[in-house]
């Protein structure tokens, strides 16, 4: 069809366009285009929705676009779309949304009638002013405007900065082509021209030197606009393009060089044309294929002829199912060239598809690797004798090359390791033989490897771990020889071990007798005191600095005398669970003897101590003992002592632990005391008493203020404010006191939950103030491990939410952190059941940060989870901490909940938590946490929205 028979698509008065499930464009009429003023790239691939106003975006997405796709089709509907210069169009649009078999949303085709005849000279206005306005904040993109009947010249902000001139400067037409390097000025003056005559649109790569005299690279588009065909305007974008043209130019050089590597290398290059059934081979395939250059193949069928006959077939196989897949392929076959010798060649290609998606061409590389083959020939020569000479060995053997690549391994090692030989050829051997030292505290592969660097024989009698593929682990004893050639050379090693697993645990278990309890599993006293000397001295050598914490039940006597010794012994391995749970693997945990427990905490300082012993005692307090139809709440007396080259022998430290704790019992029990001097000890229960009361005076005269923190969509669509509520204390000199100062001591002495039901209280109150809720998406509301484990809070908690009525509740998020859902987990389900019945959504703060994260959404029914900021910061220089992000979005995904990252403070970070599929962002990076009353004042008063 020419171009001057349109066809009867085109010829409707109505513009049009194809999307996919997610809303992307899939095809748009050439009326679309020229409605709108984009070229068809620009647009393809980029969802529908954006081409919308941010009003008709927001009723499209509430209304719309969930009775679409119910009904799958919808008629008339009116709408407001935007053009490339930002003027408004109003639209009718009528769709049919298309499904497969299943019923699954395949794409939808929508039809859109311009309606906006009448309001044309308005909508050209609207749109020279938000051409202006919006090109300006794109990034990096400047917008400018033509009054061709005045000359007068309009540009954008991001235009004068592209220009390196002031705002107030205003260039006449000619000045402003002058910008234009000498060179490039014929150029544009020429597409300025041509588009006044025809309409047409340029799209330009110029140089530009800028007020300063900066020689850079800019793109230029722009396009007439007629009024009863006369131009009347010229309108277009401008962006600073040096960054792309230089690394074009740096991409160019760089074809260069591989063309000329490949040369060297005697790669040769080829094309085909899957159209034409055409070859385009260079010299070096030429060489490849043993050819003149007049016998290159023109077709596919006479490339074929030049394959060794039985690997003909194998070869169209593999290349016709890499052309339908339309991926790559890598194969090997025979040549025969006109001598009658045979060549093994190595060819790569990839599929190019044609603009119906179809492969057009394929291009590849083709090389000859026949001396390789040859060689991998013989060595597989010499490992199958290998394999033959070394199968009947009763020890496991494992051969290596002079690189420590595994070669072989006997079936014995095949065992030991959970490796095959086919699976393990070719990886490093510390992959596959993984050696470590009896207690797991480091790998021990450097005797071993020491073989292959100094060529001699290794053996050792240390007791080492292997641990299998499977997660297996065997006891062995092993060998390590050099294999040589015959002239000296080293070729590789061959270790030998065996599996002497239960004759180690027979003398572990021992071992094992000796220094542990025999009821709890715990290390004993003995042990407990052996391993602090040892900690002692290396502090004194090398310094550090290191915890001890001594534990007492406080109720335990209760529960003996009640119930037995039998009951005793019950809780008491119940309590080293407990404790097991609450410190890390690596820390010492002891039954020093009755209801007394010790805990070192290795490389750990007085602070981070502080909070693990505080946590033993929220776990303790929250904990209860069952037995029979009784139930008994137990509690734990903490004292702890900081270990540091003070200490001289661990009797001191004991006896200092043993005072800490008797002091936590004398200041109540179930609590943690400091040692230190006694002065200083005195002034810090008076500063924690004083605190007491300050928070008490505070509340009775509601001296507390609502801060908050905008929490930042990504990858979700963005329906108004959403922030984490803060608190804060205004002393009474007016002064903000910062959260960190003074909730500590409303957790110590039980103010968390009045302060928890005063920022609801004052949150919702806040809420029911607004005119118009509507701006508020959510916010988010912390609440301690003492409320939610307060019955009493819970029933307040639910009375304020039901007189808020469901509106308010909607808009509310009650941030539960890990630790207090874990301690309080039947407390915290129920409670989390009642306010999701009551409409409001519930979030598990501080996601990752204790032991069992993934199993707590189990129990709790939670809708988001807040990943732990201790993941998010380093999160771009340590590969386990975006491991375990990456862990945690998934699990988010399968149990239906949303993901927010805290602590967000680099730009970088923010963009690795899109790319990671995080739904929102938070940290200072976005917002720093200002008055409550102060985000949402706009919302509350309607004349500030004008």
């Amino acid at each position: 069809m020419s171009a001057d028979c349109p066809s009867d698509k085109e010829l409707l008065p109505a513009i049009s366009h194809t999307i996919d499930a997610q809303g992307r464009l899939l095809t748009v009429t050439n009326r679309w285009l020229s409605k709108l003023g984009y070229c068809r790239d620009e647009v393809i691939g980029k969802r529908s929705i954006e081409f919308f106003t941010p009003e008709t975006r927001s009723r499209i997405l509430c209304a719309e676009v969930p009775a679409f796709f119910e009904r799958g089709f919808q008629d008339d509907v009116p709408a407001q779309m935007l053009t490339r210069s930002g003027a408004v169009i109003d639209v009718l649009m009528s769709s049919v949304l298309e499904r497969d078999c299943s019923g699954k949303p395949v794409r939808g085709l929508t039809v859109i009638q311009d309606v906006t005849d009448q309001k044309k000279q308005d909508l050209v206005l609207r749109q020279s002013q938000e051409l202006l306005t919006r090109t300006g904040e794109a990034a990096g993109v400047g917008g400018w405007q033509i009054e061709i009947a005045t000359g007068e010249l309009h540009w954008s902000e991001q235009t004068y900065l592209i220009h390196g001139v002031p705002n107030d400067y205003k260039p006449t037409v000619a000045e402003a082509i002058n910008f234009y390097a000498p060179e490039a000025r014929a150029i544009i003056k020429a597409a300025v021209d041509g588009s006044m005559i025809d309409g047409s649109l340029w799209d330009l790569e110029l140089p530009f030197i800028r007020a300063d005299g900066t020689r850079i690279w800019v793109r230029a588009v722009g396009k007439a606009e007629f009024e009863d065909g006369h131009p009347v305007r010229l309108s277009g974008a401008f962006q600073d393009v040096s960054a792309q043209v230089q690394q074009r130019q740096v991409l160019e050089a760089l074809h260069q060089r591989l063309s000329l590597a490949t040369q060297a290398g005697g790669v040769g290059t080829w094309e085909y044309n899957l159209v034409t059934d055409r070859f385009v081979w260079d010299q070096t395939m030429l060489r490849v294929y043993g050819l003149a250059d007049d016998q290159q193949p023109s077709s596919s069928a006479e490339w074929m002829e030049l394959l060794h006959p039985d690997d003909r077939e194998r070869a169209r196989e593999v290349i016709l199912a890499a052309m339908k897949a339309r991926k790559s392929f890598d194969l090997e076959f025979r040549i025969v060239r006109g001598d009658g010798t045979q060549r093994h060649v190595r060819s790569a290609a990839q599929c190019a598809l044609g603009v119906d998606g179809q492969p057009s061409r394929v291009v590849g590389v083709n090389w000859d690797v026949t001396e390789l083959r040859e060689m991998a020939l013989q060595i597989e020569r010499q490992h199958e004798l290998m394999r033959v000479t070394l199968h009947s060995i009763g020890d496991a053997v494992l051969t290596t090359d002079a690189r420590g690549f595994v070669t072989w391994l006997n079936p014995t090692a095949e065992q030991l390791t959970g490796w095959s030989v086919s699976q393990a050829r070719s990886l490093p051997f510390a992959t596959v033989f993984r050696l470590f030292e009896e207690d797991f505290s480091a790998m021990s592969l450097k005797p071993v490897s020491a073989c292959l660097v100094s060529g001699t024989l290794v053996d050792t009698d240390k007791p080492t771990l292997l641990l299998s593929q499977s997660g297996r682990r065997y006891g062995i004893e092993h060998c390590a020889a050099p294999i040589r050639s015959g002239n000296g050379e080293l070729l590789g090693m061959v270790l030998v071990f065996r599996d002497v697993t239960e004759q180690r645990r027979l003398s572990g278990e021992m071992v094992h007798r000796a220094s542990h309890d025999m009821l709890t599993g715990l290390v004993n006293r003995t042990e407990f005191e052996s391993r602090l000397s040892g900690l002692l001295k290396r502090t004194q050598t090398e310094g550090g600095t290191h915890t001890v914490l001594y534990l007492d039940l406080d109720q335990f006597k209760l529960v003996n005398d009640a119930c037995g010794h039998g009951v005793g012994d019950q809780l008491l391995v119940q309590v080293s669970k407990l404790l097991i749970e609450s410190v890390r693997a690596t820390d010492t945990i002891a039954r020093l003897g009755g209801d007394e427990f010790g805990v070192i905490l290795e490389h750990c300082s007085s602070e981070q101590a502080k909070r693990v012993a505080d946590q033993i005692c929220e776990r303790m307090s929250d904990f209860r003992f069952s037995h029979e139809d009784r139930r008994f709440r137990i509690g734990a007396s903490i004292g702890m002592v900081p270990v540091d080259q003070r200490w001289l022998s661990s009797a001191a430290v004991m006896q200092a632990a043993d005072s800490a704790c008797y002091a936590a019992k004398d200041a109540g029990r179930n609590r943690v005391h400091v040692w230190f001097d006694t002065d200083q000890t005195m002034r810090i229960r008076q500063g924690d008493m004083k605190w007491a009361s300050r928070l008490e005076q505070a509340l009775d005269e509601d001296r507390f203020v609502l801060f908050g923190q905008r929490i930042h969509a990504l990858n979700v669509p963005a329906r108004g404010l959403y922030a984490e509520v803060l608190v804060r204390l205004r002393d009474v000199d007016g002064t903000m006191v910062p959260p960190g100062a003074f909730l500590p001591a409303a957790e110590r002495f039980h103010l968390a939950s009045r302060l928890d039901r005063w920022v609801l209280r004052h949150t919702i109150k806040l809420l029911c103030s607004l005119s118009d809720i509507r701006g508020v998406e959510t916010l988010s509301i912390n609440l301690s491990g003492q409320s939610i484990g307060d019955r009493a809070f819970q029933r307040e908690a639910n009375q304020l939410l039901c007189a808020a009525g469901p509106e308010i509740c909607s808009r509310i998020c009650l941030e539960i952190t890990e630790t207090a859902a874990v301690t309080n987990i039947a407390d915290a389900a129920r409670f989390v059941e009642q306010v999701h019945d009551l409409g409001v959504r519930v979030s598990l703060d501080d996601f990752g940060s204790g032991a069992s994260s993934f199993g707590y959404l189990k129990t709790l029914n939670v809708d988001q989870i807040k990943i732990d900021g201790q993941f998010i910061k380093d999160l771009l220089d340590d590969p386990l901490d975006e491991a375990a992000v990456r862990s945690f979005v998934e699990v988010a995904r399968v149990v239906g909940a949303q993901t927010v990252a805290e602590f967000v403070d680099r730009p970088e970070v923010l963009e690795r938590v899109r790319q990671i599929g995080i739904h929102y962002a938070q940290g200072f990076l976005l917002h720093r946490p200002e008055a409550l009353e102060g985000l949402l004042a706009v919302l509350r008063d309607p004349a500030l929205l004008v």
